[in-house]
């Protein structure tokens, strides 16, 4: 994986990470002339998540900016071949991402499960001038009495992990603030 193309954003529910993520690509697109990618992992499986998905939708609709969105669930190596350097790929969200794995492609090998986003994420920084991920940070809180929630947890640490480590910028959105945990923000 090339650092310098990987970006990580995480945050709580309703931080401003999407929203923040969505500006920082722009700035990207527009310093280095390239095209704007969506890639949405949603899948609208009930109401809040039909309203998320629109809601996303329509802010994208509204930029001034053009956005060429994927709906693509899992398996993102299977489009990575679709983009060049001259694409700013904004990945929306490695929590849903790692979701639809677990309970809708029915993996249940957590080894299996990181194999997956590791060859998604590498393939996508392969063929891309620049990625940037999102994820919801949930590893802050109580740990649950519940087995699978708790292995959840732990699995998407590793995820982050392996994100953070082989990316030149992290950065954790707060209240709507940026705050770059690894590497220089500017």
């Amino acid at each position: 994986m090339e650092t310098e193309k990987l970006i990580f954003i995480t945050g709580g529910v309703r931080s401003g990470k999407s929203a923040f993520a969505e500006r920082l690509a722009i700035k990207h697109a527009l310093k280095t002339e390239n095209n704007l990618h969506y890639i949405a992992c949603g899948i609208p499986t009930d109401v809040e998540m039909q309203e998320r998905i629109k809601r996303h939708q329509q802010d994208r609709g509204q930029s001034d900016f053009t956005w060429r969105t994927w709906e693509q669930p899992i398996h993102l190596s299977h489009i990575a071949n679709q983009f060049t350097g001259q694409d700013v790929i904004l990945l929306d969200c490695m929590t849903t991402l790692l979701n639809n794995y677990l309970f809708h492609e029915g993996v249940d090998d957590t080894n299996t499960v990181l194999e997956y986003v590791r060859e998604d994420i590498t393939e996508l920084c392969n063929h891309a001038g620049k990625v940037i991920i999102v994820s919801n940070e949930v590893l802050q809180d109580i740990p649950y009495k519940n087995e699978l929630t708790r292995n959840y947890q732990a699995l998407l640490g590793n995820v982050h992990q392996q994100i953070v480590e082989n990316a030149d910028l992290a950065i954790l959105v707060e209240s709507g603030i940026p705050l770059v945990k690894k590497g220089e923000w500017k």
